[in-house]
């Protein structure tokens, strides 16, 4: 019976230790204590007021909730900048009277990323994702909300993974 014991105890330690450091978000260890996020001007042709508060804040927060990086103003281990590049919508399908049956939303953001502990992780790369919506409507409110949250959900969680999680 006491070997059993052991040989149960083995197993438990040997299994618990063989997986290493892990976390749900995916991240590995980073070595870094900060991180900084400045704001992403938006110098995209076409303007919808307040979508760079929008996706900067959206960032911070993904960052702060998937990792124990503090924020901070300036100074940051790793640097996040950029600028929304591209806000579009275009007609994706037409009726048979020519007219639009399906629009597209495109936003295109350039992300600048530093880490001042690794300068051999630092690029430059343009992230961008779509929202698809019915063309007799028109892109405002709560369906403007709704199309900017599914598209800055995925293009912040494209950023994490790139920067952090090397995914």
């Amino acid at each position: 019976m006491k070997n059993i014991q052991y040989i149960f105890l083995s197993l438990i330690s040997l299994a618990l230790t063989s997986c290493g450091v892990y976390n749900f978000t995916g991240a590995g260890p980073i070595n870094a204590k900060t991180f900084q996020v400045n704001t992403f001007q938006n110098n995209s042709e076409l303007i919808e007021p307040g979508i760079d508060r929008q996706f900067t804040l959206r960032l911070q927060d993904l960052i702060q909730n998937q990792t124990n990086l503090n924020l901070t103003a300036s100074n940051g281990d790793l640097v996040y900048e950029g600028e929304i590049v591209d806000y579009r919508i275009s007609p994706m399908t037409a009726t048979a009277d020519l007219k639009a049956a399906q629009n597209r939303l495109t936003v295109s953001i350039n992300l600048r990323f530093s880490n001042k502990n690794k300068p051999e992780e630092n690029f430059e790369k343009r992230f961008s994702f779509f929202y698809d919506y019915p063309g007799d409507q028109q892109l405002t409110g709560s369906q403007l909300r709704t199309a900017l949250d599914e598209i800055f959900e995925r293009i912040t969680q494209d950023m994490f993974n790139e920067t952090l999680a090397k995914w």
